[in-house]
């Protein structure tokens, strides 16, 4: 029997993932070949839009599922996010316990069941997978969980996962309200099952529950419920004997899961204003015979939301650069940052000042211009560039997520021009700047301001 695996790692609650590192985490799910990336509710539109399409856009052999909340213009915004994903699916999640409806959605069973109704009949119409979550459901009525399950299959539900809120069972006894359930749902939808860890259970009851006949089960690389890597290790071990399998690729498994993990335990150094996750391949390679839709799907891999009129200017640029040489990922981000969003200066650099040498810490004094104002900031840092980025957020008072930072000679000799390339992300809207001189850190500190102008331009218009 093969066990589909659902992974939760992004829905971690409060959870403080940068726009990037969710990506990245949904990039390594997808190498490791989980059946399901599952993805939290919208909450920002835009950017969590920008964030499902984005994933979408590398997301190819596992389904995307997202959390459409418990109303229908949450179901409309998950069907939106999730139009160009290959796989798509909506997920309701919602409390079975008497507790749980109560004190969560301050209704009672019957009033419930017809939201339950509603909400699996709207997404049935927009999606062909809809899964109906059910929260808290080992504390359930027996009869009241039977009357859910019935109606959300009868309005259109493909998948249906309980959830061990309470985690109070113990594995025999999960083992057996599994079978309780597949026996309700009687061959009309797929079982999945969520544990969570609290008496450090999760993966025992994990395992019941496949044995009783559920076809998935949903783990996350947080320790919060099933563990990915300790449930997929089970299986690897102990399938053949069990005939129990996966799609998991394991020889990739510990190595994938310590990334993830290092993605998700990398808060930002509050020394440095670098927070660059790592780089990732991005298979990006174009050419002069590719069309304008083609490099806007590149664009928008990269993670980039441009308007009409900046597409234009990019395919236009990328045009006359693709005449000469192939494009890949850095060329088309240079190209963006050349000529996308180009806008008056809010911040103009007048002088800086960089201390740096291996037994003193690195300092910056920049001097900006605004409004005819001059502006200082001075600020240490864990390096030359962090430092100075950090006195350039002192003065405008604001910290940005720096999304990439790439700098490289674009001519030789002792009188070589350095280029930088900064990325910063501002409510998920990526914005890139461009700076040249022939001091590498003159052309950081130019290239950060850049991308900086075009925000604060933006949030002014």
């Amino acid at each position: 029997m093969k066990i589909k695996i659902a992974d939760r790692t992004l829905c971690k609650e409060g959870n403080s993932f940068s726009f990037k590192e969710k990506i990245e985490i949904a990039r390594q799910l997808e190498k490791l070949c989980v059946d399901v990336v599952e993805l939290p509710q919208i909450e920002n539109v835009k950017t969590d839009t920008l964030l499902v399409r984005t994933i979408a856009s590398f997301v190819k052999n596992g389904v995307i599922s997202v959390n459409a909340g418990t109303t229908i213009e949450g179901i409309n915004n998950a069907a939106d996010a999730l139009k160009t994903a290959q796989k798509a699916r909506i997920r309701i999640e919602i409390p079975v316990s008497t507790v749980g409806m109560e004190y969560t959605c301050h209704k009672k069973a019957p009033k419930m069941l017809e939201m339950v109704n509603e909400l699996v009949s709207e997404a049935k119409e927009k999606c062909s997978e809809v899964e109906l979550y059910a929260i808290d459901a080992t504390r359930a009525e027996q009869d009241v969980l039977q009357n859910f399950i019935d109606t959300a299959v009868n309005a259109g539900a493909t998948h249906i996962a309980v959830c061990d809120t309470a985690a109070e069972m113990m594995p025999d006894c999960f083992g057996k309200f599994v079978e309780g359930m597949v026996a309700m749902i009687d061959g009309r939808a797929e079982l999945s099952v969520q544990c969570e860890n609290k008496n450090g259970l999760a993966a025992a009851n994990a395992v019941m529950a496949v044995r009783s006949g559920a076809n998935g089960v949903k783990t996350d690389t947080n320790g919060e419920g099933i563990s990915l890597e300790t449930f997929s290790g089970i299986i690897k071990n102990c399938g053949n004997s069990y005939d129990l399998s996966s799609d998991i690729k394991y020889t990739e498994l510990n190595r994938i899961v310590k990334q993830i993990e290092w993605i998700s335990g990398s808060g930002k150094n509050e020394k440095t204003a670098l927070t660059v996750g790592e780089a990732e391949e991005n298979g990006i390679m174009l050419d002069g015979n590719d069309d304008k839709d083609a490099v806007m799907t590149a664009v928008l891999k990269l993670g980039y939301d441009l308007s009409e009129e900046d597409s234009s200017k990019v395919y236009e640029e990328f045009l006359r650069v693709a005449a000469k040489k192939k494009v890949g990922a850095k060329e088309l981000d240079a190209i963006i940052a050349s000529v996308a969003l180009q806008v008056p200066p809010t911040y103009k650099l007048i002088s800086y000042v960089i201390n740096n040498g291996n037994i003193i810490s690195s300092s910056a004094q920049i001097t900006l211009e605004k409004e005819g104002e001059n502006i200082q900031g001075i600020c240490i840092g864990d390096g030359p560039v962090g430092a100075a980025f950090l006195a350039i957020e002192q003065i405008i008072g604001h910290h940005y997520e720096l999304d990439d930072f790439q700098i490289q000679s674009v001519t030789e000799g002792k009188e070589a021009m350095g280029s930088a390339l900064v990325k910063l992300r501002q409510n998920g809207k990526l914005y890139s700047g461009k700076g040249i001189s022939t001091d590498i850190l003159g052309a950081s500190i130019r290239a950060y301001l850049s991308a900086v102008n075009k925000i604060v331009y933006e949030e002014a218009n």
